[in-house]
C-alpha cells in the first residue's frame, strides 16, 4: 500500500462531460483531471502557455514528419505568426513540401480507407508520389526545379539558415508559407540535415558553386541557446530537429526550463525520437526542476489542439 503521505497526493479521475457551450480551454482544463495521454495533452498546453508567457523564454521548435503533406502548413504558420516559435529546426523535407505550396502546388487527399490496398506500381506509372494517404505528382517538383534554377544566389558561401530566409523573401507575400513567416517575422530557420532533401537536390544540381556552412549554423544554434535566460522546446516526432536543439542546450549553463514532445516512437529500442524527457534530464538537457509533457500522439491530432488552445488563451 502507498504511504500516507502519497495517498493525500491523489485525486478523484475526472468523469468529464462536453457541454453544449464548451470551449476550448475548458476541455482543456476538464482533461486535465483525467489520464493517459488526455492528462498529459493538457498538461503539454499548459506548459506551452506558461511557455508564451515567461518573457525570458525562448522557445525552440523541432519539426520532423510530414507534417505539410498531412495539413498542417497552416498550423505551424499560425504558430510563428502569433509568436509561439523563436527558432524553428525542421527537416528539408517539411521545407520542400512547403515551398511546394507557396508555389501553387497541392498535396493531394485520396478517399481510400486503407491506402495500402492501392497499386503503388500503378501509382509510379502515373508518376504520382505516395505519402500514406496523400499524393503528390512528380510535376510538383519540375515546378520547384523550376523556380530554384532561377534564383540568383546572393552568396555561395552562407549558412543553411541565411539561406531559407533568402529563399523565404522570394516567395508570394499572399503566400502562408513556413519559409516566408519565418522571413517576415525573422525567425531563424535551421535545417541541419538539409542537403537530405528534394529542395537541397535541386539546389546543388542548378547551382553547382554552393557550399552552405552548416559549421556555422551549429554555432549559432549553440550561440542561440547559451545566451537564452530560459529555454523551452517543443518537439514533434523527434529525429535530426530534435537532436540539434538537444545537443545544443547539453553545452549550455541552462538547461530547458519547459519540454513538450509529441511522438509515436517508444524509448526501448533507444532511439532518439522515443527517448523520454526525463532521459535528458541526465545529459543535462533539461533542468532537473524542468515542466515537462511527452503526448503518445499523431501530431495532427495534437498540435492543432495546442494551437487552438493557445489562441484562446490570449484572448
Amino acid at each position: 500500500m502507498p504511504n500516507k503521505d502519497l495517498k493525500e497526493l491523489w485525486k478523484k479521475v475526472n468523469q468529464f462531460e462536453i457541454a453544449n457551450d464548451m470551449d476550448i480551454v475548458q476541455l482543456i482544463n476538464s482533461l486535465k483531471g483525467t489520464g493517459f495521454n488526455a492528462k498529459r495533452l493538457a498538461l503539454a498546453c499548459e506548459i506551452y502557455n506558461e511557455m508564451v508567457n515567461d518573457n525570458e523564454c525562448v522557445k525552440f521548435f523541432g519539426l520532423a514528419g510530414a507534417m505539410v503533406p498531412a495539413g498542417m502548413q497552416r498550423i505551424i504558420y499560425d504558430f510563428i505568426k502569433e509568436g509561439f516559435i523563436d527558432i524553428l529546426v525542421t527537416t528539408g523535407a517539411n521545407l520542400t513540401h512547403d515551398l511546394a505550396e507557396a508555389l501553387g502546388y497541392h498535396h493531394l487527399q485520396g478517399d481510400y480507407i486503407n491506402p495500402n490496398d492501392l497499386d503503388d506500381s500503378e501509382l509510379h506509372k502515373e508518376e504520382i508520389n505516395r505519402i500514406y494517404d496523400v499524393f503528390m505528382p512528380n510535376k510538383v517538383y519540375e515546378g520547384i526545379e523550376d523556380f530554384i534554377s532561377k534564383l540568383k544566389i546572393p552568396d555561395y558561401q552562407m549558412t543553411v539558415s541565411s539561406f531559407l530566409y533568402y529563399l523565404g523573401q522570394q516567395l508570394p507575400k499572399s503566400s502562408q508559407s513556413i519559409l516566408k513567416i519565418c522571413a517576415e517575422k525573422e525567425v531563424p530557420i535551421f535545417c541541419p540535415a538539409f542537403t537530405d532533401s528534394g529542395l537541397a537536390l535541386q539546389l546543388g544540381f542548378h547551382h553547382q558553386k554552393i557550399n552552405l556552412n552548416h559549421f556555422k549554423d551549429m554555432l549559432e544554434m549553440v550561440n542561440l541557446a547559451w545566451d537564452a535566460k530560459k529555454a523551452g522546446i517543443c518537439i514533434v516526432g523527434g529525429g535530426v530537429p530534435k537532436n540539434f536543439i538537444m545537443q545544443s542546450l547539453q553545452f549550455c549553463p541552462n538547461s530547458a526550463s519547459y519540454a513538450i514532445q509529441i511522438t509515436m516512437d517508444r524509448p526501448e529500442s533507444g532511439g532518439l525520437s522515443g527517448a523520454t524527457l526525463k532521459e535528458a534530464i541526465s545529459w543535462g538537457k533539461i533542468n532537473e526542476s524542468a515542466k515537462y509533457s511527452t503526448i503518445i500522439s499523431d501530431a495532427t491530432i495534437a498540435l492543432p489542439i495546442i494551437l487552438w488552445y493557445l489562441k484562446k488563451s490570449r484572448v
